[in-house]
């Protein structure tokens, strides 16, 4: 009895398996009803940034208004950072933009780190990226620091940064080279980037306020990796002047090469006084015209 029952199981199933066989699986091809949407309709920004960098994402996107996106990628670094070492980063720079959204268009690519751009060279800079990613305008932290300088009429500053006195040296040479005269610049000793963001912003506040010098036209506080941003407005409270910091200020220059039309509030007197609500965004796609801009 057992066996019959288990050959008339096998000849149900023989059947079930047959019919699955035999039956045509329903295929279909769906359009949207709507037109498609336009992501980040203000301007797409890519971002290379270090490896070991905790920090730089975490700025731009409390920056950022709204309609402007940032896409990142990353490029390996190596500590101790010294300037040899970060010289080592120029070859990975190229495929590094070439990474991001490939086949998208990006509207600005910001290499993310002061000190590589110091080592490296701007135009340097700027030459690897176009390699792969010739037609988006490029800005790092030097550049875009120059332009605020500019911006704000400063010739004489005082420089904050974690580094070690040896790579200072070079900060300040590449400062000087442009025209600024560096008053004095004054570091936390650190060589391990990562290490650069557990910094407290306690502390990089203090720091600022002992090292910035009453004859400086502003304090360029260096480092994407520090988080100088969260406390730029007190420091200006304090100080009485303009602070500019690396994340801050690649912000800003990379809205203005956007040609973004408002003020950015809540991040120093460079975004909320220095973007210019008269630019219009031509060069990007129709959409961003019927955008609501808010500050």
């Amino acid at each position: 009895m057992s066996l019959g029952r288990d050959i008339g199981h096998d000849q149900i199933t023989n059947k079930t398996d047959k019919a699955r066989e035999n039956r045509i699986m329903k295929t279909e091809t769906l359009s949207p009803r709507y037109k498609l949407d336009h992501l980040a309709p203000m301007g797409r920004v890519g971002v290379i940034t270090l490896a070991t960098d905790f920090n730089i994402e975490q700025d731009l996107r409390r920056i950022y208004p709204d309609g402007v996106e940032m896409f990142t990628s990353r490029v390996r670094n190596y500590n101790p950072l010294t300037i040899e070492n970060l010289r080592t980063m120029a070859p990975g720079i190229s495929a590094a933009a070439d990474a991001i959204l490939p086949g998208t268009q990006l509207d600005v690519i910001i290499y993310a780190c002061t000190s590589g751009t110091v080592a490296i060279g701007s135009e340097r800079v700027t030459e690897l990226i176009h390699s792969t990613r010739p037609g988006a305008l490029v800005t790092n932290p030097v550049t875009a620091a120059f332009a605020a300088f500019t911006e704000l009429n400063a010739e004489r500053i005082s420089v904050l940064t974690p580094y070690t006195e040896t790579v200072n040296e070079d900060v300040a040479r590449v400062f000087t080279g442009s025209g600024c005269e560096v008053i004095n610049i004054a570091g936390f000793g650190f060589e391990d980037d990562t290490e650069m963001t557990f910094i407290s912003p306690r502390d990089i506040e203090e720091a600022a306020i002992k090292v910035c010098d009453p004859d400086a036209d502003l304090l360029f506080i260096s480092c994407t990796a520090l988080r100088s941003a969260q406390v730029v407005e007190r420091i200006e409270e304090r100080l009485g002047k303009p602070v500019i910091t690396s994340n801050q200020v690649l912000a800003w220059h990379s809205l203005r090469l956007l040609q973004y039309p408002a003020a950015v509030h809540g991040y120093g007197h460079l975004l909320s006084c220095h973007l210019s609500p008269e630019s219009g965004i031509e060069h990007l796609t129709d959409q961003a015209s019927v955008l609501e801009v808010t500050s």
